[in-house]
């Protein structure tokens, strides 16, 4: 996800350098204070500022997006019956460009921290996918397998907190770098960007016709999919809100932010179509669970039957 910037701005100058000049901050005279400590933008009108909350709030939704399905999947330990692994894999694939766009392009450091809290959150789930996989077709419950995802877990949070600080301080290193090389390195962060709107678009496909094969949505999280379309209508709707801002830059604008736009608004669309699903196949999800209990109401009853007989 790229951070909407506001260009013609002096503050812009932030880009080559991640701790922005003491100088440009001066110019940035009207901006609001905190939204330049923190993101180096220099928001000065209404529109910009209101860009800059609803960006933060669509990056808040999707930090708490994949968290509902992890506590789903570890409640009823069905991840992976009821997650497709073609979604898992478009979703991390897409991450990881959109990380490589984030590096190539020397974004914001906060949008580093996210991207790689992605990451992290997708690592989780692919790791939750594997260790049911294995302990359902397991005859036998293995202490191994829990040592070895508890320790996945710990090295996917070292990393998650060292990560991005040695990411950065590399980032800086490169500042040096010519105006060829530094484009160079630009064009290869926006296709690494149009190849993460590929995964993303991606992603819902194989969910889409695991629900439909299953004709069952049980044990998956509505949350992840309402909280990954609220923040990619937010997101849309943060890009959206800079352009009357805007003069003779907006073409130039769009063209920068067209590949997240694209991907944002495309998995929107198809995040209807598995909230449609939610709604056809809640029948199916609430007459699987009554049989459930009904087959343990029962299981009790003929096993006093049988002591009965004997007796």
């Amino acid at each position: 996800m790229a951070t909407a910037r506001f260009p013609g701005k002096s503050v812009e100058s932030a880009d080559a350098n991640w701790s922005a000049p003491t100088l440009d901050r001066l110019v940035c005279v009207n901006g609001t204070p905190w939204i330049l400590y923190l993101l180096e933008e220099c928001a000065d009108t209404v529109w910009e500022y209101s860009s800059v909350v609803i960006g933060l709030v669509s990056m808040l939704c999707f930090l708490l997006s994949t968290l509902p399905q992890v506590h789903e999947s570890y409640q009823n330990g069905k991840v992976d019956e009821a997650l497709s692994f073609g979604f898992l894999f478009f979703l991390f694939s897409g991450d990881v460009t959109s990380f490589a766009g984030c590096y190539l392009t020397r974004q914001l450091p906060i949008q580093v921290f996210t991207v790689v809290f992605y990451i992290f959150t997708d690592l989780i789930l692919i790791s939750q996918f594997i260790y049911y996989k294995i302990k359902n077709n397991s005859s036998r419950k293995s202490p191994l397998l829990k040592w070895l995802c508890f320790l996945w877990c710990l090295s996917a949070t070292i990393l998650l907190l060292v990560l991005p600080k040695l990411i950065i301080d590399n980032i800086k290193t490169k500042d040096s770098l010519g105006p060829t090389s530094s484009k160079s390195l630009e064009v290869s962060g926006y296709i690494c960007g149009y190849l993460a709107t590929i995964f993303y678009l991606s992603s819902r496909f194989p969910q889409l016709y695991k629900n439909f094969q299953r004709q069952s949505t049980e044990g998956t999280s509505y949350l992840l999919f309402v909280l990954a379309m609220m923040g990619n209508g937010t997101y849309g709707l943060s890009v959206i809100m800079v352009l009357p801002t805007l003069k003779d830059s907006k073409h130039n604008f769009i063209i920068k932010h067209l590949a997240w736009l694209i991907g944002s608004l495309g998995v929107l669309v198809l995040d209807f179509f598995v909230t449609i699903q939610f709604v056809l196949y809640r029948k199916n999800n609430s007459a699987k669970r009554p049989a459930t209990f009904a087959a343990l109401e029962v299981e009790p009853l003929l096993c006093e039957e049988e002591d009965l007989s004997v007796l």
